[in-house]
């Protein structure tokens, strides 16, 4: 992901994650909150119930590259991802198909 559409100040996370506006499945949570510019951003958090540093950082480099096949970054929005204990129980497609699902309930409610 592009500089631009990364959010890692801890500020700007526990302010998204204040406004309680959020959606699940059983491998993701999402935290939403509307923002004036033109292009979405995304911040993924990955807790330590996951595993070690290594498995902590191979989830978030899968997670940014299924970002990348199925997000367009055109919302006006600013995006809080947490990583759930099931993602390391279910395959690739799986997750991916559960985030593209959730992905989509967050532009429809939009």
């Amino acid at each position: 992901m592009k500089k631009q559409f990364r959010i890692k100040k801890s500020e700007e996370f526990a302010e998204i994650m204040g406004a309680k506006k959020f959606y699940t499945c059983p491998s993701f949570v999402i935290y939403v909150k509307p923002r004036k510019e033109d292009h979405a951003r995304v911040g993924i958090s990955v807790g330590k119930k996951i595993g070690n540093a290594v498995v902590r950082n191979k989830v978030k480099r899968q997670v940014r590259m299924i970002l990348h096949e199925i997000f367009d970054f055109n919302g006006n929005f600013d995006m809080i991802l947490l990583v759930r204990i099931k993602y390391l129980d279910e395959n690739y497609n799986t997750n991916k198909n559960c985030l593209e699902k959730l992905l989509k309930k967050v532009k429809i409610d939009k």
